[in-house]
Formats: C-alpha cells, structure tokens, sequence
C-alpha cells in the first residue's frame, strides 16, 4: 500500500477566512485525463486531502490550473495526464498542489458518480 501524505495547502491570499479549507468544485475541460474525467464531469475537491502515488489532484502549474494524477513519492513526483497525448511533468514538491479529487459526478446524472476517497 501506497504512503498518505498530507498536502500542504497555501491559502489563496493572505489575511484570509477559513473558507479555504472547504472541499470545492470544478468543472472538468478538455481531454488530458480521458477516459477517467470527460470534459463536462465534475469533480469535487478536498483541499486538505491526503495525497498519495496514483491519487488526482489538482495543481498550479505555470499559471494554469490542471488535473493530473500524482505519480512518484517524495523527491521524485511527477504529474501525469491519462490520455498518452499529454506529456508527464515532474514537480519537484507538493507546494503547487491546491487539492485532493474525492469524487467525480456527471451533472444531471444524480447515480452516476464515482468517489475516490473513503
């Protein structure tokens, strides 16, 4: 079994609320992680969440924001797309990493959702 990491999480400005430890949504665009996230899904995201080899997370990479699935342990992460046409990135710690992906829904599908966590 994999280590759990805690991610640690910078607040988004400084002076600010608590609300930045509330689990959020986003929506999901493009393909680099077909088939698991489909453009449209939506995905729920814990922001103190436990990270680990093979766990999705969301990170801030030169100026964007993206889904990737973490790969690796410490010292040697790497961030990789699903979909082959993507190119795997290293990172060379988890600062960048704004949250833990605990589930995925299709909007208008109340059934048809899939969590990652327990």
């Amino acid at each position: 079994m994999s280590e759990r990491r805690t991610i640690p999480i910078a607040p988004a400005a400084p002076g600010g609320d608590c609300s930045g430890a509330e689990p959020f949504a986003l929506l999901v665009l493009g393909d680099s992680m077909a088939p698991e996230f489909v453009e449209g899904d939506v995905v729920v995201v814990e922001p103190e969440g436990l990270a680990a080899d093979g766990s999705f997370v969301i990170v801030e990479v030169e100026e964007d924001v993206v889904l990737r699935q973490l790969r690796g342990g410490p010292g040697a992460w790497r961030l990789a797309a699903l979909n082959p046409a993507y190119p795997e990135r290293a990172l060379a710690d988890l600062a960048a990493v704004r949250g833990v992906v605990i589930q995925r829904s299709k909007p208008g599908r109340r059934r048809e959702r899939k969590r990652y966590v327990e």
